[in-house]
């Protein structure tokens, strides 16, 4: 399976994309959050993703640094059943208000020539808390993070025997999803900044964590393989160096800090 990490800023950045990625295993493809907008469509080009391999989608919440490049996925592929390159279905997983939000934006904004494979060919699913589902052939676990702003949802994969990705959305690992979390190959959590410079950009005011934060969390929980992102873009050149010689002090394991676009094959 290989992961690829479409954006992997925060929702204000300018200097790389919204934190969106996707998950790809033998020609079908798995979008988790689409970004703030339709450079989600770019960045597919870009990593060479085929956009009518995508037949699973998770929105995490509803902010729309996480929503609205769905908007843009859901036209682009309405498109294509219209003119008949896309074979299947595609089915939009998340929360009930996130669902509920999504679809409302869907009926509002998009054409009834799109709308009207809504609830046939383009499925809005709500999931809950523990629920399971199988995507690309796997069984996933969608999980409330127990989020301190709005309802937040993340997800734990198991992409092979014994072995899982976790992703804990946009906040701090909360000790209440261990059961998911524990045992994870690969664990993506957000670093809004270094905790050097937690002064300058106030994680803790926006609900966020820093790279100290998350790679003692890693290092506790024992993972393997980290990944960090929802991060600020103001060292953008320097980004991979100086996040990996912060957390390196606190987390001994495989510490991945991705530039948009960077690939990773789970194993």
């Amino acid at each position: 399976m290989k992961l690829t990490m479409l954006g992997t800023g925060m929702a204000m950045v300018t200097a790389c994309y919204n934190t969106c990625f996707i998950l790809e295993e033998k020609g079908e493809s798995f979008l988790i959050d689409g970004g703030g907008g339709n450079t989600i469509l770019l960045q597919m080009e870009r990593a060479g993703i085929d956009w009518k391999s995508i037949h699973h989608m998770f929105i995490t919440h509803k902010h729309i640094d996480h929503i609205m490049g769905i908007l843009w996925v859901i036209r682009k592929i309405g498109q294509g059943i219209n003119r008949g390159e896309y074979a299947g279905c595609l089915e939009i997983y998340g929360h009930d208000e996130v669902i509920r939000i999504v679809r409302d934006m869907a009926d509002t904004l998009l054409q009834q020539k799109i709308r009207k494979y809504f609830d046939s060919r383009i499925n809005f699913v709500t999931v809950e808390d523990g629920e399971h589902r199988q995507i690309l052939h796997h069984k996933v676990t969608f999980f409330d993070i127990l989020s301190t702003k709005d309802k937040q949802y993340g997800f734990t994969m198991e992409y092979a025997e014994g072995k899982r990705l976790t992703c804990c959305g946009d906040e701090p690992y909360n000790d209440q999803n261990s059961q998911y979390v524990g045992g994870s190959e690969w664990l993506m959590l957000e670093a809004f900044c270094m905790y050097g410079e937690a002064d300058i950009f106030k994680p803790y005011e926006k609900h966020h964590s820093t790279v100290k934060e998350a790679c003692e969390q890693a290092e506790t929980l024992r993972i393997p393989n980290l990944i960090l992102y929802h991060t600020e873009d103001t060292h953008m050149e320097h980004r991979k160096e100086l996040y990996c010689a912060e957390g390196r002090r606190y987390y001994h394991g495989n510490l991945c800090v991705p530039d948009d676009l960077e690939q990773y094959v789970l194993s």
